[in-house]
């Protein structure tokens, strides 16, 4: 057995242990939301609304760089629970194009009035419209393709859209990270 097998043994094992002492709650293999304020897609591994919550280990195998962590426990339009824990170099490591699409669909201020309209429940395109300030529904329609293609937001039924659930609270992890860095928090 090599010496970076066993040590991503003993990490899953450590990672495992704090389970078990409470100190995580059980995790699937990828992220998932605990719950949303609607159904949840099949094979999801998320529960029913107001249920546990969900976590990861520690990402790729550890490479010294440190973790970065972030997480919520969020009830704006049902109960969202959610924490994350990544290598920092694995971080780096992960290809641009995802994360890109996700920045670039929130980089413009007509999509963040979407979302923020949308992380508190379902909306119709005609309150999308004027949620977000818009003259008309093609208009909304070109920033949800943006939003939908970044996997930021779902479609909930026939002109009807949410946030996907997955995305709840690194969206808002987002927005607040972002309010940071831009000096709104004070720290």
């Amino acid at each position: 057995m090599t010496e970076d097998r066993l040590a991503d043994l003993e990490r899953r094992v450590e990672l495992l242990e704090r389970r078990l002492d409470g100190a995580l709650a059980p995790a699937p293999a990828a992220c998932s939301p605990s719950a949303d304020a609607g159904s949840v897609p099949a094979g999801t591994g998320a529960a029913s609304p107001g249920a546990g919550t969900a976590s990861t280990g520690a990402g790729a195998a550890s490479t010294g760089a440190g973790v970065v962590r972030y997480s919520g426990e969020v009830a704006l339009h049902g109960e969202v629970s959610w924490a994350v824990e990544y290598d920092a170099g694995a971080a780096l490591a992960l290809d641009d194009e995802p994360r890109t699409a996700v920045l670039a669909a929130l980089g413009h201020p007509v999509r963040v009035r979407i979302v923020r309209g949308l992380l508190h429940g379902p909306r119709g395109t005609a309150e999308l419209t004027e949620v977000a300030e818009l003259a008309s529904t093609g208009q909304l329609y070109h920033h949800l393709k943006a939003l939908t293609h970044a996997g930021l937001v779902e479609q909930d039924g026939r002109g009807s859209y949410r946030i996907a659930p997955r995305a709840v609270v690194p969206t808002l992890a987002l927005l607040t990270a972002a309010a940071d860095v831009g000096g709104q928090l004070g720290t």
